[in-house]
């Protein structure tokens, strides 16, 4: 074990120089790094989450929650949304937030990510989705499980009208999201060591009494299985994700 310093840490994109752990991000540092300078704009930060529950929880209403989560992390829901060009690349991008209520998909969320799909069909441009998250909003009900099928009905369109899907898988990924808009993408990249289930691998060991595997739900077990296409260094990301559009846009 060694003693390594914050700053260092900082300095290194959030990855540990000395043992290479990738801590998370959040939402807009991850846009920083992917995106060129200054090209990020965003798009349809007015869509707001719904309450149809009139939630409350240990004494706070969902919309005081909400108003904390938006302050604490400088946005106003768990994904961000926009155009942006990635090393000259006019790319429709979306990078999820796991700090924003443990990255849950609320209504907001899946009408976002639904916007951005739409406008990347009717742009024709290559469409890139950072995904992390807890899972479904427990506080929206049927309004954050019906965004699974929302996400899911842009992206046929999508794909029907020959576009480019690219999703980033982040720690953690679980839960309504992998099962929807995040398994649906044409190539799968992983951050190394990145955590990808739908459900816990406690819950799931103790459902099924048995041990699990060494590494089990890490990207590099995915990766073994045939699950994520590939894993690729915070580093090397973006010059990544430049290549595969080329790639791909040369080769339809």
């Amino acid at each position: 074990e060694t003693m390594v310093y914050r700053k260092a840490v900082m300095e290194n994109q959030e990855i540990c120089p000395d043992c290479n752990h990738h801590f998370r991000l959040s939402g807009m540092a991850r846009i920083e790094q992917l995106a060129d300078p200054g090209s990020f704009e965003e798009l349809f930060g007015e869509v707001q989450a719904a309450d149809p529950l009139n939630f409350v929880w240990q004494g706070k209403d969902y919309a005081t929650y909400y108003k904390e989560y938006s302050q604490r992390t400088d946005t106003s829901d768990s994904i961000r949304t926009g155009i942006a060009y990635i090393k000259g690349r006019r790319t429709a991008l979306g990078v999820m937030d796991s700090a924003f209520i443990m990255g849950s998909m609320g209504s907001a969320t899946g009408e976002r990510i639904a916007r951005l799909v739409e406008r990347a069909t009717e742009e024709s441009l290559p469409l890139i989705l950072v995904c992390t998250s807890g899972g479904a909003r427990m506080q929206e009900s049927i309004l954050s499980l019906m965004q699974m099928g929302k996400t899911a009905a842009a992206l046929a369109r999508f794909n029907d009208a020959g576009g480019l899907y690219i999703a980033v898988f982040i720690d953690p990924l679980t839960a309504g999201v992998l099962a929807s808009f995040a398994s649906l993408a044409d190539i799968v990249v992983a951050e190394p060591q990145a955590l990808i289930g739908f459900t816990g691998p406690r819950v799931i060991a103790n459902t099924i009494k048995a041990e699990l595997p060494e590494g089990f739900q890490r990207a590099e077990f995915l990766l073994e299985h045939g699950f994520i296409d590939m894993i690729v260094h915070r580093k090397d990301l973006r010059s990544e994700l430049a290549r595969l559009i080329d790639y791909c846009s040369t080769n339809k």
